[in-house]
């Protein structure tokens, strides 16, 4: 894909965050300006939310949704696009290096399209994850960057090192979360409490389903679609529901020590 930093076409992707950061001081700021705006806390009113493995993408003007946002981040990555024609907002929650990626994009084009607006440059609004003591995540932003066809202005990337924090020796996040106002373009920091509907079914998806990211709102009909989707049979689901939760979080979570506290 063609990535633009900072104003300026590139040639190649920087190998990872610290290598952006020292050729990109600028991001060092806006990521600042970002973690100095006070963590709001969202109602359900107005709100679209995206869990892991899940994107959406809608216009300024729709009628239902004002807000679309996620939280939870440790090693996944929480991406918001804007597209510069239309205003149209996309927004996911990646944590797999195999996912559709450009379905993620293409979501804030196609928020614009449905207006007949003329196709212009997407731009990343931010993008947001822990940095963890191993490569994980440093690979998952490398190909984030990389491996789309369309092109991205960066304009925020509060990720790895500007979004952490040591405590106990442990790099914790500073941030678990982010919304946009889809009427402005804002982006802050958020959390919130009500992460549906139906979210027990959702996190069902993500936990036995296929490494796939769906799209799970249609801007056009103001429809949430949680579906179709397959799924897995989960080996030895008898066993794993005789644990308890502090045995499943150590097993089955990719960063256990900094999970944020669950309702």
């Amino acid at each position: 894909m063609v990535l633009v930093l900072n104003g300026v076409l590139q040639a190649k992707c920087p190998q990872d965050t610290q290598s952006l950061y020292n050729a990109h001081p600028v991001y060092r700021e806006t990521a600042g300006q970002l973690l100095a705006i006070p963590i709001k806390v969202i109602g359900p009113v107005g709100l679209l939310y995206v869990q892991q493995r899940e994107f959406a993408a809608t216009v300024p003007h729709d009628k239902n949704v004002s807000i679309i946002g996620s939280d939870g981040a440790t090693t996944c990555i929480i991406v918001v696009v804007r597209h510069s024609g239309s205003g149209g907002d996309s927004s996911g929650s990646l944590r797999w290096l195999r996912y559709r990626r450009s379905r993620l994009y293409h979501g804030a084009e196609g928020a614009g399209v449905g207006l007949r607006v003329p196709r212009r440059q997407d731009r990343i609004a931010t993008s947001r994850r822990l940095y963890r003591r191993t490569s994980f995540s440093e690979e998952l932003f490398f190909n984030l960057m990389t491996t789309n066809p369309v092109e991205i202005d960066l304009t925020l990337a509060c990720v790895g090192q500007l979004n952490s924090t040591i405590r106990g020796g442990i790099p914790w996040p500073v941030v678990y979360g982010v919304g946009v106002n889809i009427k402005t373009g804002e982006i802050f920091p958020a959390t919130f409490p009500e992460k549906g509907p139906e979210e027990c079914l959702r996190r069902a998806r993500h936990l036995t389903g296929v490494p796939q990211v769906l799209d799970i709102y249609d801007c056009g009909l103001g429809l949430l679609r949680i579906g179709p989707f397959n799924y897995k049979p989960l080996r030895g689901v008898d066993l794993w529901l005789e644990q308890s939760d502090e045995f499943i979080l150590q097993h089955l979570s990719t960063s256990p020590d900094v999970e944020p506290p669950t309702s």
